[in-house]
């Protein structure tokens, strides 16, 4: 549903434009604004983190363990 910088079918990237006309296009006619919203930050939540994740930009459990430990002090 738009999530992905590839479109599964032909493997074409899509630019910015593309994605959020594929994620309004895939709500229901019913939807709100805040629907819809929703789902272009959802979409852009996933697409950072995998962007992070293929720039080896990750933390592990332990050091985010230790990380929710310092913030509670």
């Amino acid at each position: 549903k738009g999530l992905s910088k590839y479109l599964i079918h032909t493997g074409k990237m899509l630019s910015a434009k593309e994605k959020i006309t594929s994620i309004i296009e895939a709500q229901p006619d019913d939807c709100t604004f805040d629907d819809i919203f929703r789902e272009l930050k959802f979409a852009r939540m996933v697409e950072r983190g995998l962007d992070d994740s293929r720039e080896n930009r990750m933390i592990g459990n332990e050091e985010m363990k230790r990380r929710i430990r310092l913030w509670q002090k």
